[in-house]
């Protein structure tokens, strides 16, 4: 009977677990404690795309553009600027096959995304050959 009732208490908790990257994140820097910005991800056409809502560090210039950027964003604003574009389930939790754009030096990087803890957290993986770096982010809805 104990066994039941534990797992009837645990139930609603994986009901709410999120295994997709569709929402709002809180993206943090490599040093893994300065928020950097909130990113949404959503759902276009059956790929993720991802956009900049609001940038958090204080000191960047509120109306900066991607200056570096060297495609259809060059010269558009950082907010509302598209980052993440392309990306479809892989199968296992893991979505990839796109590509992520670093506004502070106008680089593409193709992408692997993999919600964690519950989803309550993102790995974004971005690469260049067999060369990645890994972020995690925080997730705020």
């Amino acid at each position: 009977m104990k066994v039941l009732f534990a797992a009837a208490l645990l139930l609603p908790a994986f009901a709410f677990a999120q295994t997709t990257p569709v929402g709002l994140w809180r993206t943090i820097d490599d040093d893994g404690k300065t928020a950097k910005s909130l990113v949404r991800i959503s759902e276009q056409g059956g790929t993720l795309v991802g956009s900049i809502d609001k940038v958090l560090d204080p000191s960047a210039e509120p109306n900066a553009k991607c200056d570096k950027c060297r495609d259809d964003r060059k010269d558009q604003p950082i907010v509302g600027l598209q980052i993440i574009r392309g990306v479809k389930a892989d199968g296992d939790g893991v979505w990839g096959g796109g590509e992520i754009l670093d506004p502070n030096n106008g680089k593409t990087y193709r992408t692997r995304l993999k919600p964690v803890d519950g989803g309550k957290k993102l790995e974004m993986r971005g690469y260049i050959g067999p060369f990645y770096r890994t972020q995690t982010w925080i997730r705020v809805e």
